[in-house]
């Protein structure tokens, strides 16, 4: 399926009165890319909602020993997005405010994002929209659709490595990164995508 057909079936879903879109795949497949491309094609009918909102702070992090794992199930605040999903589902007469996360500085910054009234189609993307365990499993029912990138495992790594030496990594701890934890949280993700209502390849 290319750009333009799935510029097409969101905006399919944007004829709703607030349809949410929710995008999935393992670290580095181009998530963020596509929602943004998306809500870019749509204009002011569409909005992006990253789950990367919802990272825990860096001294959250430290304080329960999870610096290393970033990424990983427990270093979000899944009931929360699960909450703020809800939220811009059920009250879409109101203007509601998504957090936003921000690569530079490592930290998701509050109330970054407003949703108004008249967004009909929010994109949202992360890793863990269709893993069925609480609180994650609500994520599903709350999204009208959910498309799973699954890009050729090869150029994710090169990708995710590039990313991480683009935000000061070295290359050994940006490959480090990419081939370790990202890649134990990939697993984790990959195993989810026979959930998704599309699955992309690439």
């Amino acid at each position: 399926m290319n750009f333009a057909e799935l510029v097409d079936r969101a905006r399919a879903l944007a004829a709703k009165d607030r349809a949410m879109l929710g995008i999935c795949g393992a670290p580095g497949a181009g998530k963020s890319t596509l929602a943004s491309r998306i809500v870019e094609a749509l204009g002011d009918q569409a909005v992006y909602v990253g789950m990367d909102g919802f990272h825990l702070a860096q001294v959250e992090l430290e304080r329960l020993g999870r610096t290393e794992r970033k990424g990983a199930l427990d270093t979000f605040d899944g009931a929360g997005y699960v909450d703020l999903l809800r939220r811009l589902r059920d009250q879409a007469d109101e203007v509601v405010y998504a957090p936003e996360f921000r690569r530079e500085i490592e930290e998701p910054v509050a109330c970054a994002v407003p949703v108004f009234p008249e967004t009909r189609l929010v994109v949202t993307e992360g890793n863990y929209l269709l893993v069925p365990d609480k609180p994650w499993g609500a994520v599903r029912d709350l999204l009208d659709e959910v498309w799973f990138l699954d890009l050729d495992e090869g150029e994710r790594h090169r990708r995710l490595i590039a990313r991480h030496e683009a935000f000061g990594r070295s290359a050994e701890e940006a490959r480090d990164r990419a081939l370790g934890s990202d890649e134990r949280n990939a697993t984790v993700i990959n195993a989810t995508a026979e959930r998704a209502d599309l699955v992309l390849r690439d």
